[in-house]
């Protein structure tokens, strides 16, 4: 399995913690714990699964799926 390039993830580190600090009220290590510890997160480090293809946004409605229902699947990005 390949890894996701470091600039890549230091984009989407910063740019989901942001949104997760904003909407969840949260201080800014808390925002950035919450999406490290996050499945959604290893599936941004999977390269196989190409998730850096979409944007921020995207990737934080995955992740607020995760967080309200316990799986990024439940996103609509990830729906089959």
């Amino acid at each position: 399995m390949m890894r996701t390039a470091a600039r890549t993830m230091d984009f989407f580190d910063r740019q989901v913690s942001v949104l997760i600090k904003q909407r969840h009220e949260v201080d800014e290590h808390e925002a950035v714990r919450m999406f490290l510890s996050s499945k959604t997160y290893r599936m941004l480090t999977d390269d196989e699964m190409k998730l850096w293809h979409l944007s921020p946004l995207a990737l934080y409605d995955i992740w607020e799926s995760e967080h309200l229902t316990g799986s990024p699947l439940d996103s609509l990005y990830l729906r089959v």
